[in-house]
């Protein structure tokens, strides 16, 4: 099992003393019935907020993969999203829009999708303008505004849209194709100019939805995707994009909902670490520390929350 048995810190060397900061993971929620999930998702947003943390980051799959994927219910994630008091960054996950081609989703276009998930939750209409840290960069002008870029302190954040289902890569369909290629150029090109500007920062964290090591990337994409896996080169990029930074590198990834703690490539990479969410059922969040100050840069505990689905 690659899964850590409990929470440990990660043992890196700080580079230099600077202030502390903490922040909030979460993700795979709201997922299932909403009778059920919504009180929990609900609960846990009042705990969150209670704590007032820094930054609140979702990796993403706000709805379940048979749920509706209609305007309405996409508006209603967001709104949901909109009652974090905390800044959020949140990247999409593959139930938000390549998944919603299903029937039971509503047989939509994934594309037509994506481009209404853009506009609901990172234009101008989105959520809540207080929700979005300041200063904040974003991927905007290529058309990519769901991988963004923000430093507050000693820690770099980044955001890339990259989701299971493969990352949306489908062979046989071109229209899937070319979304796939162009959304993977700007992710690869975001991460190089992301990791080139991270300069004294401490430690650099890395928040996307899929969970590349189960898919496979490394030393060669397995053969479970007809036509190939859709993480063989964002991984391998982010893989020599940490070993060259060299300082702690923080992956928050989803899709799986089964929380973990790894170094997945501690060979290639012994610097990259992997932080799985919770995931519905099990509606908990992640607190993260960073203090450059300490020797143990990173340091988590889990956020149980009071109205647990069961």
């Amino acid at each position: 099992m690659r899964r850590a048995a409990a929470f440990a810190a990660l043992l890196f060397a700080a580079p230099a003393a600077a202030e502390p900061i903490s922040f909030i993971a979460i993700g795979d929620m709201p997922n299932g019935d909403p009778e059920i999930v919504l009180p929990a998702y609900e609960a846990l947003i009042d705990v969150i907020n209670a704590r007032d943390p820094a930054l609140v980051i979702h990796v993403g799959d706000v709805k379940a993969v048979a749920a509706p994927c209609s305007d309405e219910a996409l508006r209603e994630q967001a709104a949901l999203l909109g009652r974090i008091a905390a800044p959020v960054l949140f990247t999409p996950g593959d139930n938000d829009w390549t998944d919603c081609h299903l029937e039971a989703a509503g047989a939509h276009d994934p594309r037509e999708r994506l481009a209404f998930l853009r506009a609901a939750f990172f234009g101008e209409g989105r959520w809540s303008r207080r929700a979005e840290p300041e200063p904040l960069e974003r991927q905007a002008k290529a058309g990519f505004p769901e991988n963004t870029r923000l430093r507050p302190g000693p820690i770099l954040f980044v955001t890339l849209h990259v989701v299971g289902s493969n990352n949306g890569f489908e062979s046989r369909n071109p229209e899937a194709v070319a979304e796939f290629f162009a959304r993977e150029a700007a992710a690869l090109a975001w991460l190089e100019e992301s990791f080139a500007v991270a300069g004294d920062a401490a430690a650099v964290v890395v928040a996307l939805h899929a969970d590349m090591f189960a898919e496979g990337f490394e030393p060669f994409p397995r053969e479970r995707w007809q036509g190939g896996s859709g993480f063989a080169r964002i991984g391998p990029a982010l893989r020599d994009a940490a070993l060259a930074y060299g300082k702690p590198v923080l992956l928050i990834h989803g899709d799986g909902h089964v929380f973990g703690l790894d170094r997945p490539l501690r060979r290639t990479a012994p610097n990259l670490f992997a932080l799985e969410v919770f995931g519905a059922p099990d509606m908990h969040g992640v607190e993260i520390t960073a203090d450059p100050a300490r020797r143990e840069v990173f340091s988590f505990a889990p956020i149980l929350n009071p109205a647990q689905p069961r």
